[in-house]
């Protein structure tokens, strides 16, 4: 078993396994067309077409293109015949994009006219997923040359994570009878647990951070919970999520109950190695000293997570913010269409920070007590 174990860890094994999957991945994605079920088609040809120039009705001027593609199917039963495509793309291309040789695209195929044998239709998007594993395959090179083992964990705690994830969203669209913050709050345990104990293996430590994430996740929740309950929810606008067909408050929370467990989980962690490390160097340091350091270690992380919750949420409102302004709406209107349910989370997140410190520094204090009963 620790040969085993010592092989996986190995670099150069752990390296040249990775190279062989990198390798094996991108052979797969560049012929995976045939487990896609809309069409796929190969740009082979394109013949560059300029068109006027036109402007929108606040007077802004772009210029419009037009490509004449040439595409060869790439799946389906017409695999292999040419295919005649026509794109149309603007100058600043907001909406709309230019095709280059070599790319795959997903195509609809219109019904041949009568007498035609020539294949025409339409471009519906740009088959991305080989940019997508590029992108991948970097951070997770990044992570283990900079994390090694750690990293390689962090790797598997992500993937589990993601899967996880995707299962409960599959379960609750398979029965939406089941609450959504039900579904989610056993998603959240099992993130935790999964998490810290493969980043950070089985010990004391690890058990502190464990129980300091959930109680300082569910504790936030409930805060949120019952303001939004004790103020109907005034302020709040829901107008982003109205479509879903769901209730849209047991979404919304679902949503801040996830977003919040990373900072939560971070704060946890770091409280917990701190007062750890400061037994471990002196183990006769007094309880006294540790909660006064760790409260001082507190109050500095606080800020900083705080800091990056609120600009992780309100970076996704910038583009929208922006549309609003520059179509004429108030300041105060679009940022109150906007920016409501976003601060929403960063204060809801914020206050599971907060509460995480101190319930982080009593449930390390308490297991590093019991260590010292032990010995």
């Amino acid at each position: 078993m620790k040969d085993a174990k010592k092989m996986i860890y190995n670099p150069f094994f752990l390296y040249s396994l990775l190279g062989i999957c990198l390798v094996l991945s991108i052979l797969f994605v560049e012929h995976n067309e045939s487990f896609y079920d809309r069409p796929i088609a190969e740009v082979i040809e394109i013949k560059q077409l300029e068109n006027a120039e036109m402007a929108d009705s606040h007077n802004n001027k772009d210029r419009l293109f037009t490509q004449k593609i040439i595409a060869q199917l790439r799946n389906g039963e017409k695999k292999g015949q040419l295919i005649h495509l026509t794109n149309e793309y603007s100058l600043s291309k907001a909406y709309d994009q230019e095709y280059k040789e070599g790319q795959k695209i997903f195509v609809s195929i219109a019904e041949n006219k009568e007498g035609s044998t020539e294949l025409t239709g339409s471009i519906l998007d740009l088959k991305r997923d080989q940019y997508l594993l590029f992108v991948l395959w970097i951070f997770i090179f990044i992570l283990l040359i900079v994390g090694k083992k750690q990293g390689l964990f962090s790797v598997l705690s992500l993937a589990f994570n993601a899967t996880l994830l995707s299962y409960a969203l599959d379960v609750y669209l398979k029965h939406p009878q089941i609450s959504l913050v039900l579904i989610c709050s056993v998603a959240v345990i099992l993130f935790t647990v999964v998490s810290l104990l493969l980043v950070n293996g089985f010990n004391d430590k690890t058990y502190a951070a464990i129980i300091a994430t959930l109680l300082g996740t569910f504790s936030s929740l409930l805060v949120t919970y019952l303001v939004i309950e004790l103020t109907s929810g005034n302020g709040l606008r829901y107008e982003e999520i109205q479509f879903i067909t769901r209730p849209y408050q047991m979404v919304f929370l679902a949503g801040l109950f996830i977003g919040s467990l990373g900072a939560v989980m971070d704060v946890a962690i770091t409280m917990s190695s701190s007062i750890f490390s400061l037994y471990e160097k002196n183990h006769s340091i007094p309880v006294k000293a540790l909660k006064h350091s760790g409260l001082e270690i507190g109050k500095d992380i606080m800020g900083t997570m705080t800091n990056i919750l609120f600009f992780a949420y309100i970076s996704g409102s910038i583009p929208l913010l922006v549309l609003y302004i520059k179509n004429g709406s108030p300041l105060g209107f679009s940022l109150n269409m906007n920016l409501s349910l976003e601060l929403a989370r960063a204060m809801a997140g914020g206050i599971g920070i907060v509460l995480t410190i101190p319930i982080g520094l009593y449930v390390s204090i308490f297991f590093v007590n019991r260590k010292r009963a032990r010995t």
